[in-house]
């Protein structure tokens, strides 16, 4: 209790009004303050403590919101970049599915080429090799017994459209596939599993018994990962020794867009392949890319915005923990205060003030921690940070609100304290 508080209250505890009835006691606002401010300086460890609570709260609030928001613009650009150029026709046949094994025509990539925005096309499917998938290498390094791995028929097309890297060798063309040549490409996983290592002898992978030279190994793909876990082989060279697609396996086209051009070339395929039969085939267009920025934004917002409200939870809880203790510590205090003339309303208005003032400072320690957070976490990751002024704005609130919050069950305990109370403790 400051000795201004002290002797207002004194002086009004000696004043009575005409009916020798005690005057009420008034508690000015300056005086609030100036009590709440010594209440927190008397501890300065405890209060220190008191608001770590509200500062780790709203902290991850802010660094949720700003990592959220930062990371939905990269979402959104690398979705430019890659999924919006990419369009998959698939075969399914339509009425006369049980008999068509495969409903792309033999000029499939040619026609869908000569669309307005088509970079590359390629028609694709796994091939059923006969006695199983195992592969083996010649020269064979240490897994001469070979390795399980899918067989996929492709045209050139579908490795342009992929955008590989190649660690070594070459792709297959339009030469190999005319001439259904005996070579693959192989991913450089699978490339160490059957110990090739370089292309300088030539080496030949086994698919069922049949050799096949290997002309170049993948390191990379933009699209279709599973082709670096697959031997991929001319579809010509597919069909002359294990036939087309199996019965169950519809083949399917993987075709790479200019940017924009993507939606509109999924309209018009179907009628460029077969313009007889358009229902035999289904295009798969890139989803809208604001819709998906919108989706992603909002299951992280969801998911965040949880973890951020459990800890507010906490620091409020840790909060009324430690004013509550505070309160029983400071009962002489209290009962002093209440024999003077102190009325219950102007207690709880001191705690509510403390509790209340360590929450804004609270809030705003940990708006300046997750804002450095997510500028931290952005130069690291070479982006571009972004923090809503709206969620700046409003984390000290946040703050506060927890901290009144927080205070109210101590308040309403500490105004409940009678001064004999006090004595007897």
């Amino acid at each position: 209790m400051t000795p201004r508080v002290l002797r207002t209250a004194l002086r009004r505890l000696r004043h009575r009004g005409p009916a020798g009835v005690v005057a009420r006691t008034r508690l000015h606002p300056l005086d609030l303050l100036a009590e709440a401010h010594a209440g927190i300086l008397q501890r300065p460890g405890r209060s220190a403590l008191t608001a770590l609570g509200t500062v780790l709260g709203v902290g991850t609030f802010v660094a949720i919101l700003g990592l959220t928001a930062t990371a939905s613009s990269q979402i959104d650009a690398r979705f430019n970049t890659l999924v919006a150029t990419e369009v998959t026709i698939e075969d399914i046949g339509g009425d006369g599915a049980e008999h068509i094994v495969n409903a792309f025509p033999d000029d499939a990539p040619s026609r869908m080429e000569k669309l307005n925005g088509v970079r590359h096309a390629g028609v694709y499917w796994h091939v059923d090799v006969t006695g199983g998938s195992t592969i083996t290498a010649a020269p064979v390094g240490d897994t001469a017994a070979g390795e399980e791995a899918a067989v996929v028929a492709a045209t050139p097309g579908v490795l342009a459209a992929a955008d590989p890297t190649l660690s070594q060798g070459r792709t297959f063309d339009a030469f190999h596939q005319g001439r259904a040549e005996d070579v693959v490409v192989i991913g450089s996983g699978l490339a160490d599993r059957l110990g090739i290592t370089t292309l300088e002898t030539q080496p030949a992978v086994f698919i069922g018994g049949t050799p096949l030279t290997v002309i170049g190994i993948v390191d990379d793909v933009a699209r279709q990962e599973d082709l670096l876990l697959s031997v991929i082989v001319p579809s010509s060279t597919a069909e002359k020794y294990w036939g087309g697609p199996a019965r169950g396996e519809r083949a399917k086209m993987l075709v790479s867009t200019r940017l924009g051009a993507a939606t509109q070339i999924a309209q018009e395929a179907a009628l460029a392949l077969d313009p007889a039969h358009p229902d035999r085939f289904k295009s798969i267009p890139p989803p809208d890319p604001r819709t998906l920025r919108g989706n992603v934004s909002g299951d992280l917002d969801q998911l965040l915005l949880l973890l951020a409200g459990i800890c507010l939870v906490i620091g409020t809880v840790g909060i009324a923990n430690t004013t509550l203790v505070a309160v029983l510590e400071r009962t002489a205090e209290i009962g002093v205060r209440r024999a003077l003339g102190a009325r219950a309303r102007h207690i709880t208005a001191q705690f509510l003030t403390e509790s209340g003032a360590l929450g804004a400072l609270g809030g705003l320690v940990g708006t300046s921690l997750g804002t450095l957070t997510v500028v931290g976490v952005a130069v690291a990751r070479d982006w571009t940070p972004i923090v809503h002024p709206a969620t700046v704005a409003a984390a000290p609130l946040i703050g506060l609100a927890t901290g009144l919050l927080a205070g109210l069950y101590p308040a309403w305990r500490a105004s409940g304290i009678q001064p004999v109370e006090a004595l007897r403790r």
